[in-house]
């Protein structure tokens, strides 16, 4: 199954991890990629600490772990390669419409970061 199709079907939680230049690191609470290409995802974000990091270090890790009682999803590591502010693409991908926080939600500065896909592992073990 494609990458792309993996994410379509299944339903968990996602965490992104970053760090700043100094190697301080990051951790968030993230939905799952939008895909522009097999391997060119996106993900939208507000301008804070994840967005922030990003600026001195392109480096990332996505964790996936599917809706369930086992331990299973994929580990994607990343590398930024472009953003763009404020993109009009947010809307059109953005999954959530509606959101208890949506006036400030719709208020903050938004950017559209572009990842590459460096490498895929399974949640547990190191076998791509």
């Amino acid at each position: 199954m494609k990458l792309s199709e993996y994410f379509e079907k299944k339903m968990g939680t996602s965490v992104l991890a970053t760090s700043d230049d100094r190697g301080i690191v990051n951790v968030a609470i993230y939905s799952r990629p939008h895909f522009i290409e097999e391997e060119t995802i996106a993900f939208i974000m507000a301008d804070r600490l994840t967005h922030n990091n990003l600026q001195s270090n392109p480096h990332a890790a996505y964790l996936f772990l599917e809706s369930g009682d086992k331990y299973i999803g994929k580990r994607l590591y990343l590398t930024k390669i472009k953003e763009e502010k404020d993109s009009p693409l947010i809307a059109t991908l953005r999954r959530r419409k509606t959101t208890a926080l949506k006036k400030v939600y719709e208020a903050e500065t938004k950017h559209l970061v572009y990842f590459r896909i460096d490498k895929v592992l399974p949640l547990i073990g190191d076998k791509e």
